[in-house]
């Protein structure tokens, strides 16, 4: 969390976080407004702007020192983000950092129906086809939980992370 220019880490006692695999919701509306296809997805074409996207609200945590800190990943290739576009532009997406097979969302925004909700889609099935494990919401919300999302306590979300971050080693 950024507060006047200053970072600062935190481990909740609960932590939110929305399965990968078959658990992973997706209600029928939503299914219906998918085959309508009324986004192009992009994934990494305009991750600053994705940010500032999600910064646009009354109260935000993404300041210059966080814009610029996950700028800073995303130029490493740490950061990604999601994107829902249509002919006026950008309407929509998430960011968040991957480490290992573990994906850390961290905010999400929509200018038009359903946007953000099409690239939380997207971000699964990406992770399906990267073989990831797990993706930490930080917080459950009500919007959260209709994808399955459910509040893990410390030391479970702390087993299934050391699991999804550990690199895979050969032994010969």
């Amino acid at each position: 969390m950024a507060e006047e220019g200053s970072i600062y880490w935190f481990s909740p006692e609960k932590r939110g976080v929305i399965p990968v695999d078959d658990r992973f919701h997706i209600s029928r509306g939503l299914r219906k407004a998918l085959r309508k296809e009324p986004y192009e997805i992009r994934q990494d074409t305009v991750f600053r702007e994705v940010m500032l996207g999600c910064a646009e609200r009354a109260e935000t945590w993404i300041d210059e020192a966080i814009l610029d800190s996950y700028c800073a990943l995303f130029d490493l290739g740490h950061a990604h983000s999601f994107e829902c576009w249509d002919e006026e532009g950008l309407q929509g997406g998430l960011y968040g950092v991957r480490l290992g097979n573990a994906f850390f969302g961290e905010s999400m925004f929509s200018r038009k129906v359903d946007a953000s909700k099409i690239a939380l889609v997207h971000l699964v099935e990406w992770m399906r086809e990267e073989g990831m494990t797990l993706l930490d919401t930080q917080w459950l919300t009500e919007h959260l939980k209709q994808f399955g999302g459910v509040e893990l306590p410390r030391g479970v979300y702390l087993d299934l992370l050391a699991e999804a971050i550990t690199p895979v080693c050969e032994i010969s």
